[in-house]
């Protein structure tokens, strides 16, 4: 019970990565606060938790705005008493060259992903203090680690939380916070699904998928539970002398990556249409 009595926040858990890995917290003892904009998804999670014997409340809340991200705080304060453990995991992608970004998607894309992570690290933060510590684990991508086409606002948002990572490491290190990212490869997941229908709609997605595997090095996509694994060692006492790590996770696709040309119309090769980590 590598989480016993601690309490877990984790955002955009109503499917995919954020799903398991409240799953996985949960399983490890933790009361896991399950956060996503989607009734219906974040609900089912936290069926699929009490439904093990494990500890679950839903909130429903939207991490872009500052009154939600306290809101989502303040009620996991008051059911459980505190908080230990953020998983800032909510997120969209975006699929455009910074010429054809319009500035709704610009705004979206990084108010999701960049600013939702700064409003609830900053009002975890203070409770993390008054606890006398926590660890932060945030969802970044390889995305934030290299530069990939026609992603301009997805790869931006995902640098800044790299960045931010490092900088709340350092910020609050002396208050016994931790603050880490993981960064996915190509993992498949919902988002992932209605990507390729979106883009590929006369493709087989099961096609697209063993293309896509073939350029990580280990020969298959991630699954979900690879990336709550991760994050659950990140958010465990096992990890406590990791501060400001950008952790890949990714099949070994960042070391490849120089060889990984453009992307086809068939979607054969992928770097140019990176779907993200969801």
């Amino acid at each position: 019970m590598r989480l016993k009595d601690k309490v877990a926040i984790v955002t955009g858990a109503g499917s995919g990565i954020g799903r398991n890995t409240a799953i996985a917290f949960a399983k490890e003892g933790a009361k896991v606060v399950v956060v996503d904009i989607n009734r219906q998804g974040g609900e089912e999670t936290v069926d699929i938790i009490r439904n093990s014997d494990n500890e679950a409340t839903f909130v429903e809340g939207d991490v872009s705005k500052a009154t939600d991200a306290e809101m989502i705080v303040k009620k996991t304060v008051e059911k459980y008493g505190g908080i230990n453990i953020l998983f800032n995991n909510a997120g969209v992608v975006s699929f455009h060259p910074v010429t054809e970004t319009s500035e709704e998607e610009w705004n979206k894309t990084i108010d999701v992903n960049l600013k939702g992570i700064y409003f609830c690290s900053k009002y975890v933060i203070r409770e993390m203090k008054r606890a006398g510590g926590g660890s932060i684990v945030n969802t970044a991508s390889i995305a934030g680690l290299r530069g990939l086409r026609n992603n301009a606002a997805y790869v931006a948002s995902k640098g800044g939380v790299i960045a931010l990572t490092q900088a709340m490491a350092l910020d609050h290190a002396s208050d016994h916070i931790r603050v880490n990212c993981i960064c996915p490869g190509g993992i498949r997941t919902p988002m992932y699904d209605e990507w390729f229908r979106e883009f590929y709609p006369d493709v087989d997605p099961e096609v697209l998928y063993s293309k896509k595997a073939k350029v990580h090095p280990l020969g298959r996509m991630g699954t979900p539970d690879d990336i709550a694994y991760a994050a659950l060692f990140l958010a465990s006492d096992e990890s406590s002398f990791i501060t400001g790590a950008a952790l890949p996770v990714d099949g070994g696709r960042t070391a490849d990556m120089p060889d990984i040309p453009a992307s086809s119309s068939d979607g054969s090769t992928t770097s140019t249409r990176n779907a993200g980590s969801r």
